[in-house]
Parts: C-alpha cells; sequence; structure tokens
C-alpha cells in the first residue's frame, strides 16, 4: 500500500484510508487486532480507530528524514493479529518550501589586485538550500555595480556555483573597496532568499591564485578506521612568489555532520577522523575545502569521502508476537511465534538466515519483509517433553559471519491421552490362613505419566461373588494408595486361591483406566490335628481290641493305626511313634507307615492283654498330636481268648463276683454266635452265583463315601490283607469287651460313619474265584460284644 503526504502538516492529518484497503469496516480493525509494526523507529503516524484512516502521529520534517534525497519514503508494516498478516506500507514524504537558502557567511572579504585584467573570476561561497527540486536554490543575483557582474557555473553534482567577474579593470586609488551584496533565490512559492554581503578589496600586484592538483578528491574509508588516521592530504599550489606564494587551507562550514567527522589541517591539508565513521548513518561525506595564498586569493575543492560497509551489526530481532503455551493435541502447522529480523548493514553483509536447532517438532516459515513464523511440524507429546526452550538463530552473511540468538520457552499443556500403568502385567500375593481382620495384604501401584488431575489414579476391585458371599466381604482396597485389606480371617481348608481384578483409573475426562490380575493365595497354617480314621474309637467310649497269635513270628503285623491331617504339605506329613506300651521292646510302630508289629516272638510268660498307646504327630510348627490307645489280646484263636480271659485272676474288687457272672453270660453268648456265624459262611457258600450281584452292590454304597474318608488305599491294602479270621478285644481298668469284627475290603477302607450303620452280616463277603481259592472275611477288629466283671 503505497501513500503520499507532504511535510509540517499537522498532527492527525489524514493520509490514507487503511480500512478501506484492507477490505474491513473501520470499527472492525480494533476486533482484527490491526497495529502499526515498526522496528524501534519514532512513530510517524498511527490509525484513526473511529475513522479506518492512517493519519499523521505529529509534526514530519522531510529535510530531517531524508536530507537531500530527491524520494523520502517511509515504510512500516500492519499487522493484523488475529490472522497474523503482515502487510507493508510505504508514505512519501512531498517537500514543501519551508527553509530559505543560507550561505556559510554572511559577510565575505575579497582582495583582489588592481592589476587584475577584466574577464578573472573569483569563486564565490556558494549557498545552501535544504529543500529539494524546485524549492531548493535556483538562483543567483548580484547588485548593481561598474566593475562586477556575476557568473553561475554548475558543478558536476549539479549545483550551482557563483563566481565574481571582473568587467572593468580596477583602480585602487580611485576606489579601494567595492561593497557588493550577493543574493540567493529558491523556486518556492513564495520566493526565498538569502544574502551575502562582499566587500571586494583592491591590491597590488598579486595576481596568481592557488590550483589544486585535482579538480576533486574521492576517497573510500572503512566504516571501522579508528579516529585519527588521517585519510587523505590535499596540495594546492600558487605561481607567485614570497607572501603572496603561502597557502593555508580551510574547510567550509556547511550544515551537515561531516564538519564534525573530519578535521582539516590549514598549514598541511591532511584530512583526518576526529569521530568514528558509521556507514548506517551516513553512507558518503562531501569535505569544501578552500586554499588561501597569502593575499587572499582562493582555489575551491571537494573531497568526497565514501564510507564502506563492514559487517559490525548482527541481527536484530523484534518479537511480534509469541504464545507461551499449547496443547500437546495441536495440530502440525500450529503458529507458535511470529518475529522480524533486521540487520542494519547493507549487502551481503545483511543477508540473514534463520535455523532451528535439529530433532526439534518445530520449523521456520518465511513471510514478507524478513518476517518469520515458528510453527510446529508434528503432533506434540507433554510425557515426553514437557515444555520448550527453543533457540532461533540468526546469522548473517558477513565474513566473519555475525549471529543473534532468541529463545522462545514454551509449555506443553496436557491432555488425558494416557492410561494408568501397572508396574506388573500380574500380581501373585500370599496371606496366612487364620489372619487377623484387616490385615494388609499386599500394595498395587499405577503410574500415569499425565500430569495434575489426569495423573490422579484410585484404585477399585471388580466385583464377583464367592462361595455365595460378594468380594467385598472378603477383600477391600484402598482407592488412594491401592493397599489390599483382608476384612476376614482366611481359613486354607475352605478356598485355597482367590483370583482378583484391579482397577487403576485416572481423574481425566474422559477418564481412563487400565486392569491387571491378581492371585491370592491363602497359605497353610498347621491349625489342625491329625485325625484317626483307625482304629476307630467305638461311640460306647470303649478301647479296640487286636489280636495277635502266639505263634507270630518277628514283625509280624498286628495292626496298622490309619490317619490323616486336614492341613497341606509338611503340616501334613504324619509321623508315629509307641508314646506308651505295658509290656517295652514287645511292639514297635512303623514311624512313617503307622504298621504295628511285633519285636520278638510271644512267649508263653507275654500277658494276655498288651495296652500301647500309640501317638500321631504332624511336622507343623508348633506340632500338632493325637493319640490313641490299642489293646492287644495274646491268643491263637477266638476259644483261646475266652479260656485265657477264664484264667485271669478274679479281681480283688468287692464286686468280683458280678464280674464273674457277666464274664460266664458273655463267652457264651459269644459262642452261640461264632457257630451262627460259622454256619451263614457255609450257607453263603451255596450262593456263589450272587457273588458279583452283591460286590456290585457294594460297589455302589461306597460311591457316596467322602473322599476324606479315604486313606492311602494302595499302603493299606498290604495291611488289611493280614487280617484273616483275627479277633480283637478290648480293655480297661474295670471293662473287657469281646468284640466281633465287621468285614472290610482290602481295596477300600471305609470311614467310621458307614462301619456304623451297617450291621454284621448285611455285608457280602469277598469270594476268590478266579484260582478257585475260597477265604473267609478279612476282620479289623471286634466290636459291641464286651465281658465286664466288676
Amino acid at each position: 500500500m503505497r501513500y503520499s503526504v507532504s511535510e509540517e502538516i499537522d498532527k492527525g492529518s489524514f493520509v490514507g484510508n487503511i480500512a478501506k484497503d484492507l477490505g474491513l469496516e473501520p470499527l472492525a480493525l480494533a476486533e482484527h487486532g490491526v497495529r502499526i509494526v515498526s522496528r524501534g523507529r519514532t512513530q510517524l503516524f498511527a490509525l484513526n480507530p473511529r475513522s479506518g484512516s492512517l493519519v499523521t502521529a505529529g509534526r514530519i520534517d522531510r529535510e530531517e528524514l531524508c536530507a537531500q534525497s530527491t524520494r523520502c519514503l517511509e515504510n512500516f508494516n500492519i499487522l493484523l493479529e488475529d490472522k497474523l498478516t503482515i502487510y507493508s506500507v510505504e508514505v512519501e514524504i512531498t517537500d514543501v518550501n519551508d527553509n530559505a537558502p543560507l550561505f556559510g557567511a554572511e559577510e565575505l572579504e575579497l582582495k583582489i589586485s588592481e592589476t587584475t585584467t577584466p574577464g578573472f573570476r573569483i569563486p564565490l561561497k556558494s549557498a545552501h538550500d535544504a529543500d529539494v527540486g524546485e524549492n531548493t536554490l535556483q538562483k543567483y543575483e548580484l547588485n548593481p555595480n561598474d566593475h562586477f557582474s556575476l557568473d553561475v557555473r554548475i558543478g558536476a553534482d549539479g549545483n550551482k556555483y557563483p563566481e565574481l567577474v571582473l568587467e572593468h579593470a580596477l583602480n585602487r586609488e580611485e576606489e579601494a573597496v567595492h561593497h557588493l551584496v550577493l543574493m540567493a533565490l529558491d523556486g518556492g512559492d513564495p520566493v526565498r532568499s538569502g544574502t551575502s554581503r562582499i566587500r571586494v578589496m583592491v591590491l597590488d600586484v598579486n595576481d596568481n591564485a592557488p590550483v589544486f592538483t585535482q579538480p576533486e578528491y574521492h576517497v573510500t574509508v572503512p566504516e571501522n578506521m579508528p579516529v585519527g588516521t588521517r585519510i587523505l592530504t590535499v596540495t594546492a599550489t600558487d605561481a607567485d612568489e614570497g607572501y603572496n606564494a603561502q597557502v593555508a587551507y580551510f574547510q567550509e562550514k556547511n550544515p551537515g555532520k561531516s564538519s564534525e567527522v573530519f578535521e582539516l589541517k590549514s598549514a598541511s591539508g591532511d584530512i583526518t577522523i576526529i569521530k568514528s565513521l558509521d556507514y548506517e548513518d551516513a553512507k558518503f561525506h562531501e569535505i569544501d575545502i578552500e586554499a588561501h595564498d597569502g593575499p587572499g586569493l582562493l582555489t575551491r575543492t571537494k573531497v568526497t569521502v565514501t564510507v564502506l560497509d563492514v559487517n559490525d551489526n548482527a541481527p536484530e530481532f523484534y518479537m511480534t508476537t509469541a504464545t507461551s503455551s499449547i496443547s500437546e493435541d495441536s495440530p502440525p502447522g500450529t503458529i507458535v511465534a511470529l518475529f522480524n529480523v533486521h540487520d542494519r548493514d547493507s549487502g551481503q553483509n545483511a543477508f540473514i538466515t534463520c535455523s532451528l536447532p535439529d530433532n526439534l517438532p518445530f520449523k521456520l516459515e518465511r513471510s514478507v519483509d524478513n518476517y518469520h513464523r515458528l510453527v510446529t511440524t508434528r503432533a506434540l507429546d507433554r510425557e515426553q517433553f514437557s515444555f520448550y526452550n527453543i533457540t532461533v538463530t540468526a546469522k548473517d552473511g558477513g565474513n566473519p559471519s555475525l549471529s543473534t540468538d532468541v529463545h522462545v520457552v514454551l509449555q506443553v499443556a496436557d491432555i488425558n491421552d494416557n492410561p494408568p500403568t501397572f508396574l506388573h502385567t500380574s500380581y501373585s500375593a500370599y496371606i496366612p490362613e487364620n489372619n487377623p481382620r484387616g490385615a494388609s495384604i499386599i500394595s498395587v501401584m499405577a503410574h500415569d505419566p499425565d500430569s495434575d488431575n489426569n495423573a490422579h489414579v484410585t484404585y477399585s476391585l471388580t466385583e464377583y461373588t464367592l462361595q455365595g458371599a460378594p468380594l467385598s466381604s472378603y477383600i477391600s482396597i484402598n482407592s488412594d494408595t491401592g493397599v489390599l485389606y483382608a476384612l476376614c480371617s482366611f481359613d486354607y481348608e475352605q478356598f485355597r486361591e482367590l483370583q482378583l481384578w484391579v482397577t487403576a483409573q485416572d481423574s481425566g475426562n474422559p477418564p481412563l483406566s487400565s486392569n491387571v490380575s491378581l492371585s491370592l493365595f491363602v497359605l497353610d497354617q498347621n491349625d489342625n490335628t491329625p485325625e484317626i480314621l483307625y482304629p476307630a474309637l467305638p461311640t460306647d467310649g470303649s478301647t479296640g481290641v487286636e489280636l495277635a497269635p502266639r505263634s507270630a513270628e518277628p514283625g509280624y503285623l498286628v495292626t496298622k493305626v490309619v490317619a490323616v491331617d486336614r492341613d497341606s504339605g509338611q503340616n501334613a506329613w504324619l509321623s508315629y511313634r509307641l508314646l506308651k506300651a505295658s509290656e517295652p521292646g514287645l511292639f514297635a510302630v512303623g514311624l512313617h507307615t503307622g504298621e504295628v508289629r511285633t519285636v520278638r516272638a510271644l512267649l508263653d510268660r507275654d500277658a494276655l492283654k498288651q495296652s500301647l498307646v500309640v501317638a500321631v504327630q504332624d511336622h507343623g510348627q508348633p506340632p500338632l498330636s493325637a493319640t490313641v490307645t490299642l489293646t492287644v489280646a495274646v491268643a491263637d484263636s477266638i476259644p483261646d481268648v475266652l479260656a485265657d480271659l477264664g484264667s485271669l485272676e478274679p479281681s480283688v474288687d468287692p464286686d468280683a463276683s458280678d464280674i464273674t457272672l457277666y464274664l460266664v453270660v458273655a463267652v457264651a453268648a459269644v459262642s452261640c454266635l461264632f457257630l451262627t456265624f460259622v454256619i451263614m459262611l457255609v450257607a453263603l457258600r451255596l450262593r456263589r452265583w450272587h457273588t458279583s450281584r452283591l460286590l456290585q452292590a457294594s460297589g455302589g454304597g461306597l460311591a457316596g463315601v467322602p473322599a476324606s474318608h479315604f486313606v492311602g488305599v494302595d499302603g493299606v491294602r498290604a495291611f488289611l490283607q493280614t487280617y484273616s479270621q483275627e479277633v480283637s478285644f478290648t480293655a480297661d481298668s474295670r471293662k473287657s469287651h469281646l468284640i466281633f469284627p465287621q468285614p472290610n475290603y482290602a481295596d477300600t477302607l471305609i470311614s467310621q460313619e458307614s462301619c456304623e450303620k451297617k450291621d454284621f452280616l448285611s455285608a457280602p463277603q469277598s469270594l476268590l474265584e478266579d484260582k478257585g481259592e475260597e477265604t473267609f472275611p478279612q476282620v479289623n477288629s471286634l466290636h459291641n460284644i464286651l465281658l465286664s466283671y466288676h
């Protein structure tokens, strides 16, 4: 956009309609954030927000801005902040005739020899007009006189130089001094003028003026030349002799800065630098020099000093706008900053390249008038980099080059794009049974790389039903810390393992979550004493009786103590030991098998009734144990048992007669029952064809027995097969019982309850038919028939 305005107009004067040229309504300028952007210079123009016009911000002096330049242009930029768009504006400042021509000296004294011939020319001091074009100096005029006329010479630079021409010979005796008035006029309207009074003194003889070796001098100087350096020596010679040939040099005082930068030595003509040069302030300087001889004749020359640019200015940044925070989900191409870079040098020294460090998700886009945009090149990730300290480097093309850095600090704002992550893919925890309520089990932790609420994690358990009760009645979790607590005391025998799902959820919007599996194992404690399955204690409190024949060899298997422990592992490992025996050294108990065997052969002197106390102990810490008392009757057969019982010494108790009576009755009953038993066995042999059906019925009856009531089928089989046609007795301090055996099978040890519910004759007999061999029922113990004596 280009506009034109005259200098010296009032503040607020109209320059151009910016709103119209931008295609906007006047009142919309503020909404779009339209403003003037310049590089640190004084604002000469402003925007009128109501009219949308560009107006002057104050008085404008074209001569101050552009000096003698033919065209005076002021450049700046217009920024639309909402679109971050830059427009270039150029305003031409036109000249008005506000400066009159001025002479360097208001009075000038000339000396001229009376011998000077007509036509002699004397250069006069020229006038200077700060205006340009038609408003600058146009002509000179000399007041009318009889001896002198005025001639104007046009120099190579286009300037007008007045010369005083002698028209008629002078006669000092007639007129020693001539007073003249030189007037300089410009071409403005109205015309402005300046005057200089000239006094011409007529001298004798000196008829030669100094002559410079060159009509004009040119010298080139770099701007970093040190102060005090001699850059040039001007020389003028005079053909006269003596005093008339003595030449002195003078610098003409013209308006401008050249007289402040250089110094001319009057005697030698040396020109030295007295003030640092700056290419950016003035690219060349003109020095007008006069050479005077002794009597006062002079000649003039001009020295043009061209200043060469050196790379002494680093690029300068002007940050127009910049954002301090950007969301991590911003799309590529998002503008982060808009800035301008300028170098006050010229040529290659002012050629600027901007760059960014490698491996950053940003790039620079060049706009008009050295404006650059800093934009993103890809999506950002706050979890990888939460902020960026972006260094933008501007480097010029000088040698050596200069550079400037600017730092843009950009924070990356978080969004909830990461779910919580557990430290492990799954967890395992162990808790001993019988734990106290509220005991801490395990702590799980999830990490969320987001920030603030997006990283605040809460924990919960996935609810389900366990043995008819909700999981929350067994386990709870602290929603803030992730610590799991037991709400009840666990029983290893009830359940041994729990499968849980722990959920970690953040507080973002929307929230994100993740799950992890947790296996909770209940550790067994030694809280169950061994349970003795065999021999089973009678319900009436009596003690079982086992039979050992007197002919038994050492190592004979008398019976086997069978026990189980509801615990597991080491807590369920059982060991057997003989705690007490009425005849030490006669019987021994297998440490791991529980088998009661004879240690030596039975002797006649050994007592009929042997009492053994067997202890069963587990390997827990501390160990638990149980005991069982066995009564072993030493006899070869049941009649021998009865005979031996009859030969027992009567009791010294006062009630011995009653006990004897009871014993006789019991022996008789036992004999009858035994005879009946033998008859039934013979009858059963006649029904061999019915054996298979009875065996199937027996197998079906065992199907419903709980597995916990069976112990070591393979280990017990050998023990049970040795029990054929054996009779067991029970005895204690006051009572003795003769017990008929209940059938058991080599393959299965039936529970105590099933044995108690079936009578002696209801069970099927095992008949071995494969090899034609017959076997009697295997008897483990005798129950419910007792011989009491008081």
